[in-house]
């Protein structure tokens, strides 16, 4: 899987859980974005119902996750993680 098809797979990822609950947003976005990248698919799964439990939104994180899991190479992940921690250490986060 290349970079960009990975950076597409988080965004979708983070998009699950952006709508409602903003207070402590990063925190939250960390902690799914942590697992969804290389927790296990049921962490990751109850990560998202905490925060949505729309029907449809579960399924497409069960697919995402899947879809992860199946085709990230260890690479992919480490490299995904390593741009995550860039953008945890910003001031606006």
């Amino acid at each position: 899987m290349t970079q960009a098809g990975a950076l597409l797979l988080l965004c979708t990822a983070l998009l699950l859980i952006a709508g409602g609950k903003c207070d402590d947003i990063c925190p939250a976005l960390r902690d799914t974005v942590d697992l969804f990248i290389s927790g296990s698919h049921e962490a990751y799964i109850e990560q998202v119902e905490k925060y949505n439990q729309n029907p449809d939104v579960l399924e497409t994180a069960d697919i995402l996750k899947s879809c992860v899991d199946e085709n990230l190479t260890p690479q992919d992940k480490q490299d995904a993680l390593s741009a995550l921690n860039k953008i945890y250490s910003s001031s606006l986060c």
